[in-house]
């Protein structure tokens, strides 16, 4: 029997509504690449213009391949007579509704166990002592410090309480500054929009220099002095990210560094030698 046109229909919307952020993200890099090979053009050098024109060309293809698939799956889905019986089950499976998820396992709660006050058998001092040093070697020096009355544990014997205040008394090493956590979903939406392209850019930009200079790359990765090194492409990228994306330059990041020591520097911020930029992140 063929399925029911009205869940068919419902089918194939479904299908389109979960495949319109794919195609919203497409058509965002294409627009993207496009912006970028018009910048490109204005430059008195044209190879700058190909690696824009490669990622157009791409983003174009993929586009089209995607609506291609979609239009033919509208057409033969809303066309019962002409499927095979094989089609008209995927249809039908894909028009049923998703299970419900099964309800977590509720897990009884753990037994108490009931203290035998009138058995006469006591752990004994020497068996009992090894797992108290044991738990005071694993604890904290902080907690090891408290005292004894907040801690509730009795008196260690004196060899490892000397040897908990020796380890106790060693210098702790410095604890690395933390940066602040920066939440991109307390932003408006137009912010949110400007540092998703902004770190978009900063990653295309680094990998143009990385194609169009592979040797002076792997030069200043050897000699520490990228900067220096590749001074004109990297102030030339920096000053259009600078231009295009000034209004979240003074937030507590920068794609154009992230990326310049992930793609250029492979990772190391040394290899990049004086960065002559201020910048959130950097770390000195």
């Amino acid at each position: 029997m063929a399925p029911d046109p009205s869940g068919v229909e419902q089918a194939v919307s479904r299908t389109l509504r979960d495949n319109l952020d794919k195609l919203q993200r497409m058509s965002d890099e294409l627009h993207q690449a496009i912006a970028d090979l018009v910048s490109a053009c204005a430059s008195s050098r044209p190879t700058y213009a190909l690696p824009p024109m490669l990622r157009s060309q791409t983003a174009a293809a993929a586009l089209a391949a995607t609506l291609d698939v979609l239009s033919r799956f509208i057409t033969t889905a809303l066309q019962p007579a002409q499927r095979p019986p094989a089609e008209e089950e995927v249809i039908r499976v894909v028009a049923m509704p998703p299970p419900k998820p099964s309800p977590a396992p509720v897990q009884p709660p753990p037994s108490t166990p009931i203290p035998m006050a009138d058995s006469p058998w006591r752990v004994p001092a020497a068996a009992a002592q090894p797992v108290e040093i044991a738990t005071q070697a694993a604890m904290p020096a902080a907690i090891l410090a408290a005292p004894e009355s907040a801690v509730g544990v009795a008196e260690p014997p004196a060899a490892p309480l000397s040897e908990t205040r020796a380890e106790a008394a060693r210098p702790a090493p410095a604890a690395e500054p933390r940066v602040a956590a920066f939440d991109l979903a307390s932003l408006s939406v137009e912010e949110q929009e400007m540092h998703r392209r902004a770190n978009r850019v900063a990653k295309v930009c680094m990998q143009d220099i990385k194609m169009l200079r592979p040797e002076q790359v792997q030069a200043g990765r050897a000699h520490k002095d990228i900067c220096l090194r590749l001074r004109d492409d990297i102030e030339k990228a920096h000053r259009e990210y600078d231009r295009r994306f000034r209004p979240i330059m003074d937030h507590p990041v920068d794609y154009f560094y992230s990326w310049l020591v992930e793609i250029l520097a492979g990772g190391d911020p040394e290899a990049l030698g004086e960065y002559p930029y201020p910048s959130p992140v950097l770390r000195r």
